[in-house]
């Protein structure tokens, strides 16, 4: 006789993990959450759109890439959802939207209520960093696709923006101020790179290396910094154009998509010092500069393009919520009309 369990999903231990997460996912709630008794879907009261004049709904969809394979590798999962949270999150606040609700999905091989529990446990609170609900999610088996400590996560966000509010290339001018917010170390991208990395100097992630003073896994797992609060709050302050999320690709890459064509940012690379572990990759991987410029953010996990006389005030702002943040260029006249471009001094 054979049975799902013997086919190696265990229905009791995904209900177990739900238990366990009840109590952090609901940290995240907002008060426009509406409970279905099903639990089928989640629910978020819309009524709450009536003070728009015209609501655009924003959404966005991510995972967290390879990072997932050193959280697995170094037993540590009670940040990875905070990374997911990120990635998803504050891709909506570059346009200005507010995050209202997000819904994850985890794949692994065996469910392990206690790790699930942790890794939804970082979704929540990634959610609650960013003011937004954690309104649902689902939690599938996959035994023999994947090995029993194998996970993979993604999640999709849901955010509003009034339509004339909405920042983007089309309000960012010549003259404008390019601020560089700092990240809090590699985030979510350039995984693979890393990962290279450690296998070619044969690095391990228990290392303590002086460059960084702390085990490099638990450097590597530093969550990414949520960045959705801060960027509203920055907004509704001062004279905000655009945001670029620096994620894959870089700086140039990501904050070139924030520009109109017949404008350029140039940036000054001597503004900031990037955290020591660029250095370690560099260093250890013996990776080229123009390598590292195209694949991590450097330090650099957000960028805000203000009206140049609103700088200073843009800057006391961050400081004052804990963000550190510099300003990074300025935005000039295009060198090739109609491929505005970021690119360094």
């Amino acid at each position: 006789m054979t049975s799902y369990e013997a086919a190696g999903v265990d229905i009791e231990a995904g209900e177990r993990a739900v238990d366990l997460m009840k109590d952090k996912v609901a940290r995240s709630r907002r008060p426009e959450v509406v409970d279905d008794p099903s639990g089928f879907a989640g629910l978020f009261d819309a009524s709450a759109l009536r003070g728009y004049r015209r609501p655009l709904l924003a959404s966005s969809t991510d995972g967290v890439g390879t990072k997932v394979m050193i959280a697995q590798r170094y037993g540590k999962h009670d940040t990875i959802g905070i990374d997911l949270v990120g990635m998803v999150l504050d891709d909506l606040v570059v346009c200005g939207a507010e995050p209202l609700f997000m819904t994850d999905y985890i794949a692994c091989g065996k469910v392990v209520p206690e790790r699930v529990a942790e890794i939804v446990g970082g979704v929540a609170e990634g959610c609650r960093l960013a003011g937004a609900a954690l309104v649902g999610g689902e939690t599938a088996e996959h035994p023999g696709a994947m090995g029993p400590d194998e996970y993979d996560l993604a999640g999709a966000g849901t955010g509003v923006v009034e339509a004339d509010a909405m920042l983007g290339p089309a309000r960012v001018r010549a003259g404008d101020a390019v601020l560089g917010l700092a990240s809090s170390g590699v985030h979510s991208n350039g995984y693979s790179l890393v990962r290279h990395v450690l296998r070619e100097a044969s690095l391990s992630l228990d290392a303590v290396l002086p460059e960084l003073g702390r085990p490099l896994g638990e450097e590597l797992l530093e969550p990414t910094r949520i960045y959705s609060l801060d960027c509203l709050e920055l907004a509704r302050a001062v004279d905000v154009h655009a945001y670029a999320h620096i994620t894959g690709g870089g700086v140039e890459s990501n904050l070139s998509r924030s520009l109109p064509g017949h404008l350029d940012a140039v940036l000054d690379r001597s503004s900031w010092t990037p955290p020591p572990v660029f250095g370690v990759l560099a260093q250890h991987g013996g990776i080229a500069q123009e390598d590292m410029d195209r694949t991590f953010n450097l330090g650099v996990g957000m960028a805000a393009v203000v009206a140049a006389d609103d700088a200073d005030e843009a800057l006391r702002v961050l400081a004052a919520r804990g963000l550190p943040a510099w300003v990074l260029g300025e935005v000039v006249p295009g060198e090739d009309p109609g491929a505005g471009r970021a690119r360094y001094r």
